[in-house]
């Protein structure tokens, strides 16, 4: 019996391992048919536009159509002038493989595009070589040369680049077209912000082709056409524009200081005539710029204290809100004392009875923090932000600063708003300051700051871009009233060097101390001059703003700013044919 149990048991285990075989084989077949499903869906759903694309490849043309990048024009009376065009321009190339005396052509293509011989040699030393490019953006002379040459393997090929053709002029608005590593497209100013509209969209063409790789004629023909860029026409006025930079220039350089930017606006309209900025750059040339931050545009990214100017604003917002009249009087102590500061007048001294007007002529103070006690922190607050401050313009243009006024927000810390009542401890932009004057200048009306008169599509039409008014900040009571006083400023006051001759002008300075990044106080010796106004009073047709960073040989803004104000305003007047306003006499 048990023997038989033995051996029964031998029989149990013999089954079992020939189960064991029978699974396994059936797992390896499952697995083997996994692998090729999959191997299967890979190639034929997965990967099936590929796969395609590459048949097709062997069956097809594939050709990419590059549309043509738009271009941009200033004003230039009826006319218009090229800011950004498209230029064509010859690239020299070689084919090594063709070239039979490497040495010889070294020599000599080294000596007419000026490149370094070993450079050359290295690019010509690979006699399996099909393709080196040898330098782009050939000058005529150096194209008639290197044709001359009829050097075998030396070749011309035309290339379309980005031309400036006024250079520096305008340069911070146009920005430029530069390589992001991967891919030319437009970088800083109109060049990037209007990078879409300017680049148009690609087309392609696709037709089967023959074993030789030439077009079948009798096949279909798959065509989407490129669609090009717009065109843009700027408000900016070419005259204008250069005047400007040039005064620019001249005023910074005769005061040795950093750095300057003028904006001129119409205010009726908004539309921005001329924004110039020193130092400034070439386009075309911008690989050798060194200092990158002269492709950003200060007038509208770089906010500031701008000090005495915005007292106006004061002034403005105390009128509008029924707090003060032009003749309404305070008494001039000299001083203001405040959570432990004493706050004074710029020149140290105390005047006793002045008005309003007196306030403006003399910038004191003490006259503007005696405004804002008047008005009161919110109401002062709210109409900051009515002028556009601490919000961006909405400008067409990269780069926006909005500025900072979140020192109106604590209502309760006095001193902050006494500060900001005559410009310090906020920041605004050129932009908003300049659109803030137009205010005053346009009857209480605050308009959209506009760049761009008309937009040109590919297909002729043609779209005029409409001033926009975005709300009414003060009365037009106010706007008249403190127009007065501001021509008060410039016949009577420290705004006396902005005036000119035979026109009524209205403006006021301002010289502000500039903030230490990161830190609490001012820096030492340091000093921004500004001075905003708008003429001719009675009908204003042009705000101008000046700021002059760190003048050298003169501390204050009636000394720099207002006498660059002055040559800007007379020939605005005059070359847009203003009539003189007989009774005056400056």
């Amino acid at each position: 019996m048990r023997s038989k149990r033995l051996k029964g048991h031998k029989i149990k285990i013999g089954l079992s391992m020939e189960s064991w075989r029978i699974y396994f084989l059936a797992l390896l077949v499952f697995l083997s048919a996994a692998v090729i499903f999959f191997r299967l869906y890979s190639l034929q759903v997965a990967a099936y536009d590929v796969y395609r694309a590459i048949a097709q490849n062997q069956h097809y043309i594939f050709q990419e159509l590059n549309p043509e990048r738009g271009e941009v024009y200033l004003k230039d009376g009826d006319n218009t002038y090229p800011l950004a065009i498209n230029r064509d321009l010859k690239m020299a190339y070689a084919v090594p493989k063709e070239i039979e005396n490497r040495e010889d052509a070294v020599i000599k293509i080294s000596s007419i595009l000026e490149l370094e011989e070993n450079l050359v040699r290295k690019k010509l030393a690979d006699p399996e070589d099909m393709f080196e490019v040898l330098k782009h953006k050939l000058t005529d002379e150096e194209v008639s040369k290197i044709k001359d040459l009829e050097i075998s393997g030396i070749h011309l090929m035309s290339e379309t680049f980005r031309y400036y053709p006024a250079e520096e002029l305008a340069a911070q608005i146009i920005g430029f077209v530069g390589s992001n590593g991967k891919e030319y497209k437009g970088r800083y100013g109109l060049e990037a912000y209007w990078e879409k509209e300017l680049r148009g969209t690609p087309g392609d063409l696709s037709q089967e082709r023959d074993a030789g790789g030439r077009w079948i004629s009798i096949t279909d023909r798959e065509f989407n056409p490129a669609r090009n860029g717009i065109d843009l026409i700027l408000t900016i006025d070419r005259i204008v524009q250069y005047e400007t930079e040039k005064i620019l220039k001249e005023t910074v350089e005769k005061h040795g200081a950093d750095s300057g930017t003028i904006l001129v606006m119409e205010p009726k309209t908004g539309k921005i005539l001329a924004a110039a900025n020193y130092p400034s750059f070439d386009p075309n040339e911008y690989s050798k710029c060194e200092d990158m931050s002269l492709f950003m545009n200060p007038s509208v990214s770089e906010a500031y204290e701008c000090g005495s100017v915005f007292k106006a604003i004061t002034m403005a917002i105390g009128i509008d809100g029924g707090k003060v009249e032009p003749d309404s009087v305070y008494y001039d102590s000299g001083s203001v004392q405040e959570a432990g500061y004493t706050i004074k007048n710029s020149d140290e001294k105390a005047y006793g009875e002045q008005t309003m007007t007196q306030v403006l002529e003399r910038s004191l103070n003490t006259g503007a923090i005696y405004v804002e006690k008047l008005t009161g922190n919110k109401k002062f607050a709210d109409y900051v932000k009515r002028f556009g401050f601490g919000e961006k313009t909405g400008i067409e243009l990269p780069g926006e600063s909005r500025g900072n006024i979140n020192n109106l927000k604590a209502l309760k810390r006095d001193i902050q708003f006494f500060t900001a009542a005559f410009g310090q401890g906020i920041t605004v932009t050129p932009l908003q300051l300049i659109n803030s004057y137009s205010v005053i200048a346009n009857g209480g009306k605050l308009m959209k700051p506009q760049l761009i008169e008309k937009k040109i599509y590919p297909d002729g039409r043609v779209e005029e871009i409409n001033p926009q008014e975005i709300r009414r900040v003060i009365k037009k009571e106010t706007a008249e009233k403190l127009s007065q006083m501001l021509l008060s400023v410039v016949e009577n006051g420290h705004g006396k060097k902005a005036g000119v001759s035979g026109y009524l002008v209205g403006g006021k300075t301002g010289t502000a101390q500039v903030a230490k990044a990161g830190e609490k106080g001012y820096e030492e010796g340091i000093a921004i001059g500004s001075f905003a106004g708008f003429a001719p009073i009675e009908d204003p047709q042009f705000t101008v703003l000046v700021k002059i960073y760190n003048p050298k040989d003169v501390q204050w803004a009636e000394s720099t700013a207002a006498p660059a104000f002055s040559r800007v305003m007379k020939f605005l007047l005059e070359y847009y044919k203003i009539s003189p306003t007989e009774e005056c006499e400056l």
